[in-house]
C-alpha cells in the first residue's frame, strides 16, 4: 500500500538539495537529507522544526517526533486492523454447517447465516456441506464399464464367483466426526462397502443374489454398512445402495447362460405339469365322489328294498298261515304278471281243446308298451279268429291258464 504524503513534504529528484555532494562530485549526504525529511514532518504535524536529539518542541506533534512515527502510518494501522477483524467474516449457507476451531480445538457449530469468529490466527472456521449426496463406487469408476475386478469379483456360499458393480449413496449426519474422528471419511465408506458387500455375498446363494434376492442382499448391506460407520464415528448417514450390475464372469458367461435356460425349461415343464395336474385331480376326485355317492345311494336302494321285501314277506306270511291255498294262487299270478308283462312272447298251452284260438295281440303289446308285433311260438296250428267268436276264445284262454295243475308244484 502507497501512502501519498502531502505535497509539501514532497521531495522531488530534481531538488537543488539532493544535488549537494560532499565535496566535489561526491554522493549526496543522506543523514541530512532524512534530517531535513523529519524536520517538514514535525512542522505538518505541529511541531517545531528541530533535530530529534533537541529534546524540544511542545506541540501535538512532539511524541511523534520523539518517536519517529509518522502520521499517516498510524491510518495504516487502523486499516490493518480493520482488515483484519473483517477476514473474521463467513456466511454459511442453506445445507452447510460452520465448524468453529480455535487454535485447533473445535469450539462450536454454527447454522446457516452470516457469522463471525476470532481471525486467524486465533480462530478458524471450515464450512461443511451436510445435505449434498456423495457417492462411493465399488467395482467400477465413473463407469461401469470401467470395472475395477480386485473389487468387484465376489464368492458366494456356494462357491461361485460373481462380477458386482454397486454404486453407495450418503449424507453427512454429523459434521464434526466426519472432519475429526477420522482422516479420509470417503474412502472409510468405500472400503467399508466392499467388506459388508462382500459378507453379504459369502453367506448367499448365487441364484438369490443374481435374481430374486437382489433387494434383500441391498437391503442387508444399507442396515449393516450403518452399523459399521457409526460405530467409527464417521458421521456418515448412507441414503441408498445402487446395484448396477451383477452377473458371473465373462470367461464362464455362456456356460451360465446355458444353464439358466436348462433352469428356465424345468420350470417350465414344471408349471405345464402343475397345470395339467390341476385340470386332470379336480376332475378325477369329481368322478370319485359322484362314484361314491351312486354307490351309496345304490347301497340305500338296496337295503331298503331289502328290508322293503322282508316286511312284505313277513306280511305274506301271515296271511299264507290263515289261508294257504289262496295265498299261493294270489303269489303265483302275481310273479307270472310280473314276468310276462316283461316280454313280448306270447305262451300258448297246447294241451287244451280247440281248433280256433284267439290271441289279443293288441291288448298284449298295449300291456307290453312294445312297438313291434310279438312272436308267437305254438306247438300246434293257430289260425285267426273272426271277430264274432272273440268273447268265447277270450275266456277259453283265461280258463287255459287257470286250470293248469298248479298242485303238481312242490
Amino acid at each position: 500500500m502507497t501512502y501519498n504524503y502531502p505535497k509539501s513534504i514532497k521531495m522531488a529528484w530534481n531538488d537543488p538539495q539532493w544535488g549537494n555532494k560532499r565535496g566535489n562530485g561526491g554522493p549526496p549526504d543522506l543523514d541530512e537529507i532524512w534530517k531535513q525529511f523529519k524536520q517538514r514532518l514535525n512542522a505538518l504535524l505541529g511541531g517545531k522544526g528541530g533535530s530529534p536529539g533537541d529534546g524540544g518542541g511542545n506541540g501535538p506533534g512532539a511524541g511523534l517526533a520523539r518517536f519517529n512515527i509518522p502520521g499517516g502510518a498510524g491510518l495504516l494501522v487502523v486499516l490493518v486492523v480493520l482488515v483484519w477483524l473483517a477476514s473474521g467474516f463467513y456466511i454459511v449457507d442453506t445445507g452447510q454447517r460452520g465448524v468453529v476451531l480455535r487454535f485447533g480445538k473445535y469450539v462450536e457449530t454454527t447454522p446457516p447465516g452470516p457469522r463471525w469468529h476470532l481471525p486467524y490466527p486465533f480462530e478458524s472456521a471450515e464450512v461443511v456441506n451436510v445435505e449434498q449426496v456423495r457417492t462411493a463406487e465399488v467395482g467400477y469408476h465413473n463407469n461401469v464399464r470401467a470395472k475395477v475386478l480386485s473389487e468387484s469379483l465376489m464368492l458366494t456360499d456356494d462357491e461361485n464367483i460373481i462380477d458386482m458393480q454397486f454404486s453407495v449413496q450418503y449424507t453427512l449426519k454429523d459434521p464434526v466426526e466426519y472432519l475429526f474422528m477420522n482422516r479420509d471419511p470417503d474412502v472409510a465408506v468405500r472400503q467399508v462397502a466392499e467388506s459388508v458387500m462382500r459378507e453379504v455375498v459369502g453367506k448367499s446363494k448365487m441364484d438369490f443374489v443374481l435374481y430374486e434376492g437382489r433387494a434383500e442382499v441391498a437391503d442387508r448391506a444399507t442396515k449393516l454398512m450403518q452399523l459399521i460407520l457409526d460405530r467409527y464415528k464417521t458421521g456418515i448417514n448412507i441414503s441408498k445402495l445402487n446395484m448396477q450390475n451383477a452377473q458371473p464372469p465373462e470367461q464362464v458367461q455362456a456356460a451360465f447362460d446355458d444353464a439358466v435356460k436348462a433352469g428356465q425349461d424345468r420350470e417350465r415343464l414344471k408349471s405345464e405339469g402343475q397345470a395339467y395336474a390341476n385340470d386332470v385331480i379336480p376332475k378325477a376326485r369329481g368322478v370319485a365322489a359322484r362314484l361314491h355317492e351312486e354307490s351309496l345311494g345304490y347301497q340305500q336302494k338296496v337295503v331298503a328294498n331289502a328290508e322293503g321285501e322282508a316286511s312284505r314277506f313277513s306280511q305274506i306270511l301271515v296271511q299264507y298261515s290263515k289261508a294257504p291255498q289262496v295265498t299261493r294262487e294270489r303269489m303265483y299270478q302275481d310273479a307270472m304278471q310280473q314276468v310276462l308283462s316283461n316280454t313280448t312272447k306270447v305262451m300258448v298251452d297246447g294241451k287244451q281243446g280247440g281248433n280256433l284260438l284267439y290271441l289279443p295281440l293288441d291288448k298284449l303289446m298295449r300291456a307290453a308298451g312294445a312297438p313291434a308285433p310279438a312272436e308267437i311260438t305254438a306247438p300246434s296250428a293257430a289260425q285267426p279268429v273272426p271277430s264274432a267268436a272273440a268273447p268265447a276264445a277270450d275266456a277259453r284262454s283265461r280258463d287255459a291258464f287257470r286250470n293248469r295243475n298248479r298242485e303238481e308244484r312242490p
